[in-house]
């Protein structure tokens, strides 16, 4: 049974309506820099300490489940607040103020970057490339600290590297992630503790169900749709999908994957992938929207706005059915010493992933020369030492690449 204060911080977050919601996700998705950590820190002031929409324990217990699953951590986080203080609607109007502004950016980028021509213009995007060197060098650091604290976990994290170095394909990310699952039920068990904590979402069973059916339909039937059917914009709805559905550990792990779906397929080249990662990095809100980005410029149909639109639904879709999924479970689920050795697993595979794609293609499609080293090199040090914002990091790499064009 709920006690009272808990009765009456759900009932509180639900007093509210959609509009009401967008506005504050809006102002959130122009707003919030910084990554999903970040993101998570800026939810929590205006949610827990200024609106008081939610307490601290239910907050800290909301985002323990994001980023258990897989998918964006921060958007799940946004959209189970929005469901608390507004139903379903409310959501909806979460996520859609909170992706908005920087699925727009990007679309316009990826409108001006054919325009960047000549040395100067060359130069600004390859910094671009060299501030993705910088931001994936950071998660991989960052990651490595808290996913991989001890061998078990760091013996884990080097396997899925070594998987990945030697066999790039979708399949092998897969295996490697299962891998890191089985070997943390087999290796981390020892050091699970039950959390404390409640969460209470308006989910019932019955739609958690039906959301976790349509989550498995979509994963094993779009595959299957898209050999029968030929058709382009399957084929791009299931890039999307895949990539969304199993990310693990950040957003930052989407890299590999999408490059796989995408580069792989020849739908575009791996510098046209590489500047549009770290134009993602100067714009506010999730990084997933970079889908939006590779959306509009994709080689096949569609591409241009209606890509951008089925590249930000793919997505995030995924990412929202297993959290619905998951919500009536989780109280109980997470409390299993055998789950929670799991996840232990699986992230620090997570972490080998993004240390086998900051090698390839990160490093070996852009640092060329020692003076691509020292930009990359100057970023990552901005980013840890100095604790500078991305977006500091994406101005100093883009005009330091450009300025690179007079000497």
């Amino acid at each position: 049974m709920d006690t009272p204060a808990e009765t009456n911080t759900a009932a509180r977050a639900r007093q509210g309506s959609p509009l009401e919601v967008f506005r504050v996700f809006l102002k959130l998705g122009l707003t919030c820099f910084g990554g999903p950590i970040a993101h998570i820190g800026y939810f929590r002031d205006e949610f827990v300490v200024r609106r008081n929409w939610i307490d601290e324990h239910a907050y800290a217990d909301l985002v323990g489940l994001c980023q258990f699953l897989p998918g964006p951590a921060s958007s799940q986080v946004g959209f189970s607040i929005g469901l608390m203080r507004a139903g379903y609607v409310g959501a909806l109007a979460a996520w859609t103020g909170f992706t908005l502004p920087s699925a727009a950016l990007l679309v316009l980028f990826a409108y001006g970057a054919g325009a960047l021509q000549g040395p100067v213009g060359q130069g600004l995007l390859h910094g671009l490339k060299l501030t993705a060197v910088a931001i994936v060098a950071q998660a991989v650091w960052g990651m490595a600290r808290t996913l991989c604290p001890d061998r078990e976990r760091a013996s884990i994290a080097v396997v899925a590297t070594l998987i990945i170095l030697f066999n790039t394909s979708f399949a092998a990310q897969i295996g490697a992630i299962v891998l890191g699952g089985a070997a943390g039920l087999w290796l981390c068990r020892s050091e699970t503790l039950a959390p404390p904590g409640h969460v209470e979402m308006p989910v019932s069973r019955r739609t958690a169900l039906i959301a976790l059916a349509g989550f498995f339909i979509l994963l094993v039937g779009l595959p299957a749709l898209r050999g029968q059917t030929g058709s382009s914009g399957i084929a791009l709805f299931d890039a999307f999908y895949r990539s969304g559905a199993l990310v693990f550990g950040g957003g930052h792990v989407v890299l590999p994957l999408l490059r796989e779906a995408f580069v792989g397929a020849g739908w575009l080249s791996d510098d046209a992938f590489l500047a549009g990662y770290g134009a993602a990095q100067a714009v506010p809100g999730p990084l997933f929207t970079f889908a939006a980005y590779l959306g509009t410029v994709v080689a096949a149909e569609p591409h241009g706005v209606p890509g951008a639109v089925l590249g930000l639904v793919g997505i995030f879709l995924p990412g929202i059915l297993v959290l619905l999924g998951a919500l009536p479970f989780w109280d109980s689920f997470r409390r299993r010493s055998g789950a929670q050795a799991v996840m232990r697993g699986v992230n620090a595979a997570v972490v080998g992933l993004l240390g086998a794609a900051l090698y390839n293609p990160v490093w070996t499609t852009t640092v060329h020369t020692p003076r691509d080293f020292g930009i990359a090199l100057a970023g990552f040090v901005l980013l840890i030492v100095w604790r500078a914002p991305p977006l500091i990091v994406v101005a100093f790499s883009a005009a330091t690449g450009a300025a690179m064009a007079f000497f």
